[in-house]
């Protein structure tokens, strides 16, 4: 056979009628009836064809372009259950992913998320593809394989499977060493409104990154950022709502007792008190929000009410915990009177 031999034309008119991904499986190609050897001889060197990994064939002697590298990836990732056979693009299943148990991850994924902090996806020597722990993959060409116990729900960008941001940004800095490259990945990913602190801080905690130094202090910059973030739109949800103006940043003590905890408002005519819940889950956020509430109880014994409110809940229904804020407040009357506390500056 020569490279001028005519193959079925069921193949060729299926990955090129019209569509754009010239780019297929070796288990594809046999279905249609592309013998092994046939495609052997397709993807000698200076052939109309590429492997460019294990099972996975370019179906035009060029370079790929990004789209084509992504699905090469995800295709040499992907498997159908109980066949074998990687999973394609616009199969007869419509209702089947199109790659189950594999998600792009990584740099790309936050490329294809619309970061501008990472490369372009044509600088990037490999693509991080998500895949379950027990799959049967090696790291190979530009495919780099990323395992994980429990596969995310995936978010589809272009067409392409994407993990999450806040799981992509984990796996990408677990292969970064520069403090710089970090911080800047994790700011753009709070600052361009991807996901919140906590988001990030909790993927980054199950990836066993914080214990490393460039890691954590990125991570303290960010804390303090999204605090900072989230306490400016608590200032302005108060004056822009005419709510009553609190003290702000303080602490509450028993007169000649125990120190009782830190509050970013409070009303002491009302007994009525904001805590932001900027929770950073480094340890168990069970035993985080056990002290939130031990905290809360303990006011709340005292007659004080205590209203949580969350970073996202300010960003995107501000009216909505503003009339939270003003309904305790006005609720205040109808209660007995709180314990006398003293109010200290934080």
């Amino acid at each position: 056979m020569t490279h001028n031999t005519p193959l079925s034309p069921r193949p060729l008119h299926y990955l090129s009628g019209g569509g754009r991904l010239r780019v297929t499986t070796t288990a594809r190609l046999r279905s249609q009836g592309v013998s092994t050897a046939e495609t052997n001889e397709q993807c000698r060197a200076g052939g109309p064809w590429q492997q460019l990994l294990p099972g996975v064939v370019l179906l035009h002697p060029g370079p790929p372009t990004s789209e084509e590298r992504l699905h090469t990836v995800l295709m040499y990732a992907a498997r159908e259950r109980g066949t074998g056979v990687p999973a394609q693009p616009g199969g007869s299943r419509p209702h089947a992913p199109a790659y189950p148990e594999a998600l792009i991850t990584g740099l790309a994924a936050l490329t294809l998320h619309g970061f501008s902090s990472t490369p372009p996806l044509p600088s990037l020597d490999t693509i991080d593809v998500l895949v379950p722990r027990l799959r049967r993959l090696r790291s190979t060409g530009c495919a780099r394989i990323v395992r994980t116990p429990a596969m995310p729900d995936p978010e589809q960008v272009t067409g392409v499977p994407v993990a999450p941001v806040a799981r992509a940004l984990a796996d990408a800095v677990a292969e970064l060493a520069d403090a710089g490259t970090v911080r800047r990945l994790l700011t753009e990913a709070v600052r361009g409104g991807h996901c919140d602190p906590a988001a990030v801080v909790r993927e980054l905690n199950q990836a066993r990154l914080l214990s490393r130094p460039h890691v954590v202090d990125a991570v303290d910059s960010l804390l303090a950022e999204g605090r900072a973030r989230a306490e400016d739109r608590l200032y302005r949800m108060i004056r822009e709502y005419d709510l009553p103006e609190p003290v702000w940043n303080v602490d509450l003590r028993l007169p000649g007792g125990p120190y009782l905890g830190g509050l970013d408002a409070y009303w002491p005519d009302q007994a009525v008190a904001v805590e932001l819940d900027t929770r950073a889950p480094r340890q168990d956020d069970d035993a985080l929000w056990s002290e939130y509430a031990r905290k809360r109880e303990h006011l709340e014994r005292l007659g004080i009410t205590v209203v949580h409110i969350t970073p996202r809940k300010l960003r995107d229904s501000p009216e909505q915990q503003a009339t939270v804020l003003r309904t305790a407040l006005m609720a205040s009357a109808d209660r007995e009177p709180a314990a006398y506390v003293a109010v200290l500056p934080r």
